[in-house]
């Protein structure tokens, strides 16, 4: 009796969890070219079954790699994989199936491997940024993503654990930024990130909201002053090349002027033109804040996403403790808005119960008390002093007549 054939995704993912380095290196390298040939077929592509036996594989050997630089290489290629299939609807279905396992095996990960699988999710939620870049941030397709991004991991129901959950939305702005700064506008970052707009204002797990206030909006406020640097030098810049443009017009007209250098006799000093330039680049320099190793940022219309919070807040169905936070929220927003930057930091402590007041004026009338009391001793300690000194100088008066 012939031997039954096992299928090509079970070979493979035991060869990815094989104890052996070099027969895991030859398993991905094999792995890359299937998943390039075989999602060219108009049929017979992979199903979801055969994803979750390769991410099974692929999980395990990344479990098994050791040294950090070689982790991470193995986790940008398995993060790349993404690329080599042909269609849409694969490259999403590859992600939903990562998701999918990186869910179910989260919680039997011990904390020595845990960095590692840290990033694993970042680079794979990069390398489906980049995915989304190659598409022109098209709307479907933004769309299926987003409500992917929400089925798999903010729902309820998704049963995403906490430490995943948390970790996806540390990391989801500085990607998204690392990725799409440069051509995203202010339209589309707002539509990136409804999806956390929605789980604030309807979920009812106060660690949810606090930890979407934290990594999304506390990040948005925080990084406004860097946005609007960004925007400042996209003006000028934008004001350089119109210069340019004027100067190139009267090209024939530079030519004919000779450049005179200062002599060492003349003082030096630049023209009243000059003057202009310099202290106007000197005044944006001086103005706006220091970005050095903040990254790339994001441009957010401060008004039209406090419009959007504002909508979801006002709801008859949203928790009133959601809608206390949206509302400080929305209105740090609106101060951005109109160009007023909040002094204080996000008011993520502040306690509003109604026992810590009265118990901080059950203290004060504590001290109250207790000062009292002691003003109290003070006063009689005086006036007892003052009727013994009294007593001792009638007793010393007696003494003398009586000697007499």
């Amino acid at each position: 009796m012939a031997p039954i054939q096992q299928e090509p995704e079970i070979q493979f993912a035991q060869r990815l969890a094989s104890n052996e380095k070099h027969i895991r290196t030859k398993a991905i390298k094999k792995l890359r070219k299937y998943i390039s040939v075989r999602s060219q077929r108009i049929k017979g592509g992979f199903s979801r079954d055969e994803l979750l036996k390769l991410w099974k594989g692929l999980f395990y050997c990344l479990w098994m790699q050791d040294k950090p630089l070689l982790q991470e290489e193995l986790s940008n290629q398995i993060a790349g994989f993404l690329h080599n299939f042909q269609s849409v609807d694969s490259q999403f279905q590859y992600l939903e199936t990562f998701l999918q396992t990186i869910k179910r095996e989260w919680t039997g990960i011990d904390r020595l491997r845990m960095d590692k699988f840290y990033q694993l999710v970042r680079l794979v939620f990069r390398q489906t940024f980049e995915m989304l870049k190659k598409k022109g941030w098209e709307t479907s397709v933004l769309a299926r993503f987003l409500e992917l991004l929400t089925a798999q991991v903010l729902q309820s129901t998704s049963g995403a654990p906490c430490g995943l959950l948390f970790h996806i939305m540390d990391l989801y702005m500085t990607e998204l930024a690392g990725v799409g700064s440069a051509e995203l506008t202010a339209e589309q970052n707002l539509t990136f990130i409804k999806p956390f707009c929605k789980s604030a204002a309807k979920t009812k797990d106060r660690i949810l909201l606090r930890a979407i206030c934290n990594s999304i909006f506390s990040v948005i406020v925080d990084q406004a002053p860097f946005a609007i640097d960004d925007l400042m030098k996209e003006m000028k810049n934008a004001r350089t090349e119109d210069s340019d443009s004027g100067q190139a017009s009267e090209e024939e007209n530079v030519k004919t002027r000779s450049v005179k250098k200062p002599s060492k006799k003349s003082s030096g000093k630049p023209t009243n033109d000059e003057d202009e330039s310099f202290n106007l680049e000197d005044g944006l320099d001086i103005e706006l804040p220091d970005d050095e190793g903040i990254g790339p940022v994001l441009q957010f219309d401060y008004g039209a996403l406090a419009d959007e919070l504002f909508q979801l807040a006002s709801r008859n169905n949203t928790p009133s403790f959601n809608r206390q936070k949206l509302y400080k929220v929305i209105k740090m927003l609106r101060d951005l808005s109109e160009g007023a930057f909040p002094q204080d930091e996000y008011p993520e402590e502040v306690s509003t119960d109604e026992d810590d007041d009265e118990m901080f004026g059950s203290r004060k009338r504590m001290k109250r008390e207790i000062g009292l009391g002691e003003k109290e001793e003070e006063n009689g300690a005086s006036v007892g002093g003052q009727r013994a000194l009294e007593m001792a100088l009638l007793d010393s008066i007696a003494d003398c007549f009586h000697f007499s």
